[in-house]
């Protein structure tokens, strides 16, 4: 086989047969992908959660993951936020021409590593080649189905004052690792945190009714993502400084680069809004997961200034955490 994808490797011929069968099949061998139609009929009960993404990250290999990785976390992790658990998945490729066999492999194997942890199913896909020049390399779209799980309601209308802020790990640590990546600084010191949160999420959903709302904060961050909580609501939300987790390697990035690690991204955690009665057991059982052994409580749903997140400093000032306003760093994924 070639060491390059050519223009020809999307033509639907030939080449095209052997770029799926010698390296997309075997990696996602199940009945309904092998059957390679133009689509896949699944057996699915009752109501469905659905969700699309695409990924133009740049680089695509990068500490701690690869554009692969991410396509799966992404969408699996979109899924487990609708209360759903994730069972299948459709996977498209945008190659440019030019792009090495050989990275492609990897990027497969990473793939196919990923749905696996998170038991989900790769069943229908596509493959396009575009011009070279005209690809940045590859790019990836996915499309999942979860069955919703009953008797689940998560959403903004279900939050309440005295409701407590839970994350489940150390925030900033993706958007601040492709950032570094990029631009060869702080190299192999901070690694992205993407990852599947199946295990971490249906921990949480243990408790039922106690969680309120799920959301993993990718772009835009902590901060962005806590402001679509309570924007347009009478309640607030108030953080306390000195509970959010913050790896040292990134707070000293940030620190030098002069960026806040509440408004960088995350592909490995999540936000939580839960009952106070049962935020502590929550972190507790939380804790216990590999992917969330740092989950902490870190603030509260309040009433005053009502629909804005306001950082409470250790010295005890405060200040109002608007939604991002401006792209810090493009294409992170």
């Amino acid at each position: 086989m070639e060491e390059i994808i050519s223009m020809s490797h999307g033509n639907g011929g030939k080449k095209t047969s052997r770029l799926i069968d010698n390296i997309i099949l075997p990696s996602f061998n199940n009945r309904e992908l092998n059957i390679l139609g133009d689509g896949a009929l699944l057996n699915v009960s009752g109501s469905i959660a659905f969700s699309t993404d695409s990924f133009v990250i740049y680089p695509y290999f990068f500490p701690g993951g690869d554009i692969g990785k991410l396509s799966v976390c992404g969408t699996v992790n979109d899924l487990l936020m609708c209360g759903s658990v994730p069972k299948y998945l459709s996977l498209s490729l945008i190659i440019e021409e030019g792009f090495k066999i050989e990275d492609l492999k990897k990027i497969i194997d990473s793939i196919s590593k990923t749905a696996k942890r998170a038991n989900i199913k790769i069943v229908t896909g596509d493959t396009k080649v575009v011009d070279r020049g005209h690809g940045h390399g590859i790019y990836v779209n996915t499309a999942g189905i979860g069955e919703r799980i009953e008797g689940i309601d998560l959403g903004r209308h279900r939050i309440e004052k005295g409701d407590k802020v839970i994350v489940s790990g150390s925030v900033g640590n993706h958007g601040v690792s492709i950032l570094c990546a990029r631009e060869n600084l702080l190299e192999g010191n901070i690694i992205s945190d993407c990852a599947p949160l199946n295990e971490v999420v249906n921990a949480a959903l243990d408790f039922g009714q106690a969680i309120k709302i799920l959301r993993d904060p990718t772009r835009g961050g902590v901060a962005t993502t806590l402001n679509e909580f309570v924007e347009n609501s009478s309640f607030s939300i108030e953080l306390f400084e000195d509970k959010i987790p913050v790896d040292l390697n990134v707070k000293t990035a940030c620190d030098l680069l002069g960026l806040d690690p509440l408004y960088s991204a995350n592909e490995g955690k999540v936000l939580i809004v839960a009952s106070a009665d049962e935020a502590d057991n929550i972190v507790n059982v939380l804790r216990k997961n590999e992917f969330s052994k740092d989950a902490e409580i870190i603030g509260e749903v309040v009433d005053y200034m009502p629909s804005k997140v306001i950082l409470k400093s250790s010295f005890g000032g405060r200040r109002i955490l608007d939604k991002l306003s401006h792209d810090i760093l493009p294409r992170i994924c």
